[in-house]
């Protein structure tokens, strides 16, 4: 007895592959469509920019003066905020994770903090901007704890902008590792510390990357934040330590899109080279530690 019609079977089957072969398509020239923008944004970028990046670009201050106009204070001043954003952001966010899945209990309270962590990694980064402005800034109204306009406060605003999205994707690496690997380690005598820091870290480190340098690169590139806790546009001064004042690289380039002359868009777009180049740094390091224990775990 046949069960199957075959013809009905090809009919449909036809009519299924037509309809993968348009959605393909559709998909394939969307992601076409994204590339050709990006190429040509580059390619204009890189035209425009490129005979901007001189030694003199990189030894000047800000200026009035678009031929004397350079970034040394917005490079050093970035550099300063990302090397005090990275320990803060990374510290608190990889030991909240490690929390949450290793030492809390499953209840109503620890699954109310996750869903309120996971719906602040979409709160607009003005919002973040407000509140280190109101908490760090100023103090809370307190002038004992206000931080003013310094490297440090900048870098807390940013570390709260981008701690949802540390802690969200270090616990998905963490609940990645197999629960026959810790107790593995349980039952050859490690205790629970030794176990997370020589088994569950290591195991979860490429994850824990991935979350933390996109969360970084999308501090690198913010400005929202910084023009809100009032980070100065031009400062003719390199910060000496984090209690200083700076100036932050988003905002020179920022700045410089406003000017009317065509040569401060030029000088911004030499600004933004520079941002990419750390950009890709940053990526590419973490690309090298990841496939690092990839090997090895």
């Amino acid at each position: 007895m046949q069960l199957i019609d075959q013809q009905k079977v090809d009919g449909k089957l036809s009519g299924r592959l037509s309809k993968n072969s348009i959605v393909k398509f559709i998909f394939l020239l969307c992601t076409l469509i994204g590339l050709v923008v990006l190429a040509v944004l580059l390619f204009d970028i890189l035209r425009k920019g490129a005979g901007y990046l001189t030694p003199a670009f990189f030894q000047n201050f800000s200026s009035s003066t678009p031929s004397k106009a350079g970034i040394k204070g917005a490079l050093i001043g970035t550099l300063w905020l990302m090397m005090t954003i990275a320990p803060i952001s990374v510290i608190l966010g990889v030991g909240t994770a490690i929390y949450m899945e290793e030492y809390s209990k499953d209840n109503w309270f620890t699954r109310f903090i996750r869903i309120n962590i996971s719906n602040l990694a979409g709160v607009p980064s003005v919002v973040f901007g407000l509140l280190g402005l109101t908490l760090f800034v100023r103090g809370a109204g307190i002038e004992s704890l206000s931080l003013g306009k310094s490297v440090l406060a900048a870098a807390l605003t940013m570390s709260l902008m981008i701690l949802p999205v540390i802690i969200v994707s270090s616990q998905e690496a963490i609940r990645a590792v197999p629960g026959a690997i810790r107790e593995a380690s349980l039952g050859l005598g490690g205790t629970k510390w030794q176990t997370i820091t020589n088994v569950v870290l290591p195991a979860s480190i490429p994850g824990i990357l991935t979350g933390t340098i996109l969360a970084l690169s999308r501090a690198l590139g913010e400005t929202a934040p910084l023009v809100v806790i009032g980070i100065p546009t031009i400062f003719l001064k390199t910060p000496d330590g984090i209690m200083d004042r700076f100036q932050a690289l988003p905002m020179q380039i920022y700045t410089w899109a406003k000017l009317p002359k065509a040569e401060f868009q030029n000088l911004s777009s030499a600004g933004i080279i520079v941002l990419l180049i750390i950009l890709i740094a940053m990526n590419s390091i973490a690309i090298y530690i990841r496939n690092k224990y990839q090997k090895k775990y």
